[in-house]
């Protein structure tokens, strides 16, 4: 059958599961952490963070730990500190308590926090700030934050600059003036450069005063990323104009005339590929539209254009491409070296992490100007479309979405990512976006596959309260339902098993299935690579309702995701590039990983692990409803969920004497009502989808569990129901055959302890 019946199928199967399905209230009570808790992830992390030194990159592109002990990142985005309590007329909430923060997030195995905060002058508060002071309340948000979650073992990622809020004041002299965007003028324009070292020395040497210890010496500080969602080669260069774009320009020009001797011989190379904006008498050359930068590159003339049959428009096109990787891995050079070396920081350094106007032919380039730092990172988001007058952060009635899981899509998963040989790799953004209504395969997809393919970490965005979020209002006065939140039933309750089985390496890395030799040359003449990652989407920064194709196949096919590691290196090749035959291991509707221990099948929109300690589904039920694992069979009568089997004493689960099973369903809103309906798409094509009629009210409403269990173990005696807050609730009998082991998984809750 076709996948489109299948995904169509899939759609009428859970509108009617949604519509039939019972549900249980979520208001969990108020963790107390109490030591008898039956699941408590504190003790996987460090008694406090840091404590054994400052997190180092290994050669072969991992992370560890001070005492070289593997630290695989299972991270958050949080901003609780600064939320103030403040009176919100649709928040009731009051200021949450970042230490109780730091500790309700421990429990559920975090390991990281992502403090994404803008340090630079707060003009609305503090007007006649100068350009080089610092937003007070900012850097103390970081310092409160960073003391707290190094108490509960927890490291930090520190974000402190964003282009897209930052804002000039008209005293302060900048060229273009106080009106423009700052989008990409940090790599470049020398008054806010200066600036942009003003601060992070403030933040990085100033002793924290909750700690003690300035940022720069503090080993609980684990990443420094440069700057978040900026670079020369997005769409967003296009808007640099007026003087900065002349400076530009002047930058463009200085770049040629040492690349070629003069100006004057770089404009004969490209033959004829002149441009109106072309200066060279002012030492400036003109920068094209990026458009033509995401072109393929031609291997033979067309007719008609003499530009590209004399191969200057090529060159040209090159050359533009070269100048804005290295302008920006200049200055990523230049501020690593100030932060080493000026501010005395040790933490290792992450560029940037951003994409591209082309994932194909500009990605690589894009990532190997990161290579002045030691980490590598992407934000990349989950989830279907979402019209609404408000999309970029509100779900508001009337808003029409489509609802998809990728089970069926696995070119959709977000790690989908090429990383560059011997590097971590993060990524420190990124959530199953609400509307959508699939989160529980989020981290049931993540911990199996970033473990698969060694992806160091990722950061669930965000949360700004203490643990877990009600339905609520999306910015506290708007009568509207939050979308940017993974403190939800299904997503943050379905941290402890994918968490667990991730950081202690229950699901093999496999063998690389493609690795590139890429030469700096082939980066700037943008020749596709054998395999390109998939276009992300962002409402709040691309046009349109969904990604700009760039049309090509490549070589290697997709699948080599979902086989194993996929790896790039720049600069001369060491050895051949290689990509292995996929045919042992793609088939039609499913794909199995090169350990073995990952089965996923596209076409009945399941996911199964199969290691020795951790065994689980992720499955639409209604296609396939019994699973049978080396250990562990699951059969379920939900539309859809996510169950998993992990050891938490670290035997195998035929021989563990303690296993966590957790099954993670739907919820929406009390009240939530949508409606089917026919989205038209910019592009005239329609779409089948959903209008939201309510976005409902907390708390929210829970689909109960339909599973049956049966686990190989002759060891395990009783069953015991958990709270939320992993408290026992009550004893489950267990139906015994021999080594087997059945149980009934009770509805109205989400883990179960067999001891």
């Amino acid at each position: 059958m076709h996948s489109k019946t299948h995904w169509l199928l899939s759609i009428g199967l859970l509108l009617a599961g949604v519509s039939q399905a019972q549900t249980w209230n979520f208001s969990p009570p108020r963790d107390t952490f109490q030591p008898e808790a039956l699941l408590d992830l504190r003790s996987l992390n460090e008694t406090t963070a840091g404590e054994t030194g400052f997190v180092r990159a290994t050669a072969e592109g991992d992370l560890v730990r001070g005492d070289g002990k593997p630290l695989r990142v299972w991270a958050i985005n949080t901003h609780v500190a600064g939320r103030t309590g403040q009176t919100r007329p649709q928040w009731p909430l009051g200021a949450p308590n970042l230490a109780r923060h730091a500790r309700f997030m421990a429990k559920r195995g975090v390991n990281m926090v992502r403090l994404h905060q803008q340090i630079s002058p707060a003009l609305d508060k503090t007007p006649n700030a100068a350009i080089t002071d610092i937003n007070l309340a900012e850097r103390d948000a970081i310092w409160r934050s960073v003391a707290a979650m190094r108490k509960e073992g927890i490291y930090t990622t520190l974000s402190p600059y964003w282009a897209v809020p930052m804002k000039f004041a008209a005293a302060w002299g900048i060229a273009g003036g106080d009106k423009q965007s700052a989008l990409g003028l940090l790599f470049f324009d020398p008054t806010l450069q200066a600036a942009y070292k003003a601060w992070w020395r403030a933040l990085l040497t100033e002793p924290n005063p909750y700690t003690g210890i300035p940022l720069a010496q503090d080993p609980s500080v684990a990443i420094l990323q440069l700057q978040n969602e900026d670079s020369l080669l997005f769409w967003s260069v296009n808007g640099i104009q007026g003087p900065q774009r002349l400076a530009l320009e002047r930058r463009y020009g200085e770049f040629l005339a040492r690349k070629y001797g003069s100006l004057d011989q770089a404009l004969a190379q490209w033959k004829g590929a002149a441009d109106a904006g072309d200066a060279p008498q002012d030492g400036r050359v003109a920068l094209l539209n990026l458009w033509e930068l995401t072109q393929p590159p031609r291997d033979w003339p067309l007719v008609g254009d003499p530009q590209d049959l004399r191969g200057g428009k090529a060159l040209r096109r090159a050359d533009q491409t070269e100048f804005y990787a290295r302008t920006m891995h200049s200055f990523n050079t230049g501020m690593v070296q100030y932060l080493r070396q000026t501010l005395g920081a040790r933490q290792l350094v992450n560029a940037g992490n951003w994409k591209t106007g082309s994932t194909r032919y500009l990605n690589d380039a894009e990532r190997w100007s990161y290579t002045a730092g030691e980490v590598d990172a992407a934000n990349v988001y989950t989830g279907g479309l979402h019209k609404g007058v408000n999309n970029g952060w509100a779900l508001m009635k009337g808003d029409q979405f489509t609802n998809e899981s990728i089970l069926h899509r696995p070119d959709k998963l977000p790690i989908n990512l090429k990383q560059t040989q011997g590097r971590p790799m993060l990524l420190t953004e990124g959530n199953w976006v609400l509307p959508n209504n699939f989160g529980a395969e989020g981290p049931f997809l993540i911990s199996a596959y970033a473990s698969l393919t060694g992806v160091d970490g990722y950061y669930w965005f965000a949360t700004g309260d203490e643990g877990w979020t009600p339905p609520q209002s999306a910015n506290g006065y708007l009568p509207s339902q939050g979308k940017w939140l993974f403190a939800t039933p299904e997503i943050l309750g379905s941290f402890p098993a994918a968490a667990l089985a991730f950081r202690m390496g229950y699901v093999r890395r496999g063998t690389p299935v493609v690795l590139e030799q890429r030469t700096l040359d082939a980066l700037w003449q943008r020749k596709a690579p054998l395999i390109a990652e998939e276009t992300s989407f962002d409402p709040n920064r691309d046009t349109g309702d969904a990604p700009l194709r760039d049309g090509q196949a490549t070589s290697a096919r997709a699948q080599a995701f979902q086989v194993g590691p996929v790896l790039v290196a720049y600069g001369p090749p060491k050895t051949a590039s290689t990509v292995v035959p996929l045919a042992p291991w793609v088939a039609p509707g499913q794909i199995t990983s090169n350990t073995g221990e990952l089965v996923w099948n596209t076409l009945l929109g399941y996911c199964t692990v199969n290691t020795p300690r951790a065994q689980g589904v992720v499955a639409h039920f209604g296609n396939a409803a019994t699973h049978q694992l080396q250990d562990v069979r699951f059969r379920s009568g939900n539309t859809f969920g996510a169950a998993m089997a992990v050891s938490m004493d670290g035997e195998p689960l035929r021989a563990s004497q303690k296993i966590l099973v957790q099954f993670a369903t739907q919820s929406r809103p009390n009240g939530w009502k949508e409606s089917p309906a026919t989205l038209a798409l910019d592009n005239g094509a329609t779409a089948p989808g959903f209008i939201l009629e309510s976005f409902g009210q907390s708390p929210w409403q829970v689909q109960s569990a339909d599973l049956e269990i049966t686990v190989r173990n002759p060891h395990i005696r009783r069953g015991t129901v958990l709270d939320m807050n992993g408290m026992a609730l009550q004893t489950l009998p267990l139906t015994r055959n021999g080594e087997l082991a059945s149980v009934k998984f009770p509805p109205n809750a989400m883990y179960l302890v067999l001891q």
